[in-house]
């Protein structure tokens, strides 16, 4: 038969000493059925120190799992930002790779009835109106309607005529 998962030298060693301050004392009794000599006090206690012995173990094992969870679903990347990591250099970099501007949609504007794209500026909460009245003028009305209310994509030589259009604007922006 296995010995149970609490069952370490240290703690059956510990057990044996409880045993021997309990041998001295009065209160042995025998189990008929089984002809078991038992104590009721001693018993309880080390019942009592067996579950918290095994809680003690579940614990262990749960805070081992979560850290073996952890370290295999983990990215390898920092939580936290590292004094000296954005440097200039690293900064440049980042700025570079960074888009000038975010289409955040195409409308027709209500005074003059053209199309135009809201554009917001990569670098600040700034928004342009970019008028792209003739960037789409290629495009047939349904084409047209559906870019523009349902922000249905363009075919791509319209959306780079858009794109150029709202970089010109961006630039033109960030210079003045």
């Amino acid at each position: 038969m296995a010995s149970p998962k609490w069952a370490k030298p240290d703690r059956q060693n510990y057990l044996a000493l409880i045993l021997l301050d309990y041998l001295e004392r009065e209160g042995w009794k025998v189990d008929l059925a089984t002809g078991e000599y038992y104590h009721p006090d001693y018993e309880v206690r080390i019942r009592r120190i067996i579950a918290n012995w095994s809680a003690d173990d579940r614990a262990r094992d749960n805070a081992e799992w979560q850290a073996e969870r952890k370290q295999l679903h983990s990215l390898g990347e920092r939580r936290y930002p590292v004094r000296g990591q954005f440097n200039n250099i690293s900064q440049d970099i980042f700025f570079s790779s960074q888009p000038l501007y975010y289409l955040e949609g195409m409308g027709v504007s209500g005074v003059t009835l053209k199309p135009f794209a809201k554009v917001r500026i990569a670098s600040g909460y700034v928004n342009l109106y970019v008028d792209i009245g003739q960037s789409l003028k290629g495009l047939s009305k349904n084409q047209r309607h559906k870019a523009i209310r349902y922000g249905k994509p363009l075919p791509p030589e319209y959306r780079r005529q858009v794109d150029r259009a709202c970089q010109l604007a961006a630039r033109h922006y960030l210079n003045h």
